[in-house]
């Protein structure tokens, strides 16, 4: 697989018969290409296309999204059915399995909106969390962030039984102390071969936080940086 970085929790995967988008949102500059983290449909055309929106956040769903098929024959779109609106597209809600000819997609119950998803697809298991994550904020009340605590872990819990080939985990910088939190559990809970850390805006610095934090030494190996819009990097 190739993975491109687009911007916050937006990438491009190339597997072996598609070319995968998930929660693609800046559409800037209108005339880049994907060497710019930019999807424009011209350049995938002939490709077969898959497009996935997590929920209906501003920084997860563009409704650009939509209008790729008019220029691309092959292009499917799936989306959060937390998206509202009657398109021309697929949608899904949490805990629910939707089987296709050429893949079988999962989804998990976000505990902010929407759903993460569990793609197979092409020999391929990829996980994108969408804004399912550990999100302990300081100055929240106890209450809240124990139920934020037991909702992520149930979720992440229900991967266990997938052998994960590629996912995609954010690390919010916001969180401050609690920035990996989330990621620290998924891979410490379930199989998963690689991570790409997500959902950090223009403070990719957070990254290399990552890298260093002992707390990710068990992993470290498994993360696959990208930090620059159009960087891409290849998955065994």
């Amino acid at each position: 697989m190739k993975v491109t970085y687009l911007y916050h929790s937006g990438f491009a995967v190339e597997t072996k018969d598609h070319f995968l988008v998930f929660d693609y949102w800046k559409n800037s500059p209108r005339s880049g290409m994907l060497e710019n983290g930019v999807i424009n449909p011209e350049e995938i055309k002939d490709k077969d296309v898959l497009v996935f929106a997590s929920h209906r956040h501003g920084d997860h769903f563009n409704k650009i999204i939509l209008n790729w098929s008019k220029k691309i024959p092959k292009c499917r779109v799936i989306l959060s059915d937390d998206i509202k609106g009657e398109f021309s597209a697929k949608k899904i809600g949490p805990n629910a399995v939707l089987k296709e000819p050429d893949f079988e997609l999962h989804t998990f119950l976000s505990n902010d909106e929407g759903v993460a998803f569990l793609l197979h697809i092409d020999g391929k298991c990829i996980y994108h969390a969408g804004d399912l994550n550990w999100w302990h904020w300081e100055g929240e009340p106890g209450s809240w962030n124990e139920d934020i605590k037991e909702s992520y872990r149930k979720e992440i819990n229900l991967l266990s039984p997938f052998a994960i080939d590629l996912a995609f985990v954010p690390v919010d910088p916001r969180l401050e102390a609690q920035y990996a939190w989330g990621m620290d559990f998924l891979m410490r809970t379930a199989d998963i071969r690689h991570v790409v850390p997500m959902h950090f805006g223009t403070k990719s610095g957070v990254v290399d936080r990552l890298l260093l934090d002992p707390v990710s030494e068990p992993y470290r190996q498994k993360i696959v940086p990208l930090t620059k819009r159009g960087q891409s990097a290849d998955i065994e």
